[in-house]
């Protein structure tokens, strides 16, 4: 059974070399990237909506706000007809004035920057639309480059395929689908010759145990690479 689990792994390595090939191709690393971006992109733009419309509903209250407080300050423009109409000390006229003031300096400061914001803001969104808009020409540019790229190879996978099918009927099912749950975990090679008691892999050490199980022939599965290792007899 090992030697026909072998055969499956050397047809499995020339399909994997075709895989890493087609991987490494500029075509499928730009469908990818385009891929990627787009998947966050509305999220993305969606933040920034909100972010902005949050700013301009905070604009508005503060813009209101500054306004009522332009008018309060209005009523100490003529501090001598208050006085004489009202009665009172100037001092506590002009106190408060130079408190609405202060007030109303601060609002302005804080509006200000609000007004800074909203403009960046602004400013982040145009450019995340205006790179979507272009990750979205490349998405549809490089899908179809990245699919002729497969095509060329189509004939190759197909027929290694076919090899694995065949050599497949051979190895026992449960081997298999335990060799193939491996290699969709990438791991590769699934499959290796232990010398000595130490996975030639990963250079984990073999229990006694374990080589036990080796030398009656039986397969183990390495505790730290998850390989599986068989030793000849």
């Amino acid at each position: 059974m090992i030697d026909e689990l072998l055969k499956y792994q050397e047809a499995d390595g020339k399909l994997r070399a075709i895989e890493q090939e087609i991987v490494s191709t500029d075509e499928r690393k730009k469908y990818m990237s385009a891929r990627k971006f787009l998947e966050k992109a509305p999220e993305k733009l969606e933040a920034l909506d909100a972010r902005a419309t949050e700013f301009r509903l905070m604009f508005e209250r503060l813009e209101k706000k500054y306004a009522e407080i332009a008018d309060t300050i209005k009523d100490y423009e003529n501090l001598d007809e208050m006085v004489d109409e009202q009665g009172g000390e100037i001092s506590f006229y002009k106190k408060n004035a130079a408190a609405i003031a202060d007030n109303l300096k601060n609002l302005k400061a804080e509006i200000n920057k609000l007004v800074s914001q909203i403009e960046k803001t602004s400013a982040e969104y145009a450019a995340a639309k205006k790179q979507t808009i272009a990750m979205q020409r490349q998405y549809k540019e490089y899908k179809e480059k990245y699919a002729a790229v497969k095509e060329t190879r189509a004939a190759e996978v197909a027929a290694i395929e076919a090899e694995l099918a065949k050599i497949g009927k051979e190895v026992p099912a449960e081997t298999l689908a335990k060799y193939k749950a491996k290699r969709k975990e990438k791991v590769f090679p699934v499959v290796v010759e232990v010398s000595g008691n130490r996975c030639p892999q990963c250079g984990m050490e073999l229990s006694i145990a374990d080589i036990s199980k080796l030398s009656d022939g039986s397969f183990i599965e390495c505790d730290s690479c998850r390989r599986i290792l068989f030793k000849r007899k």
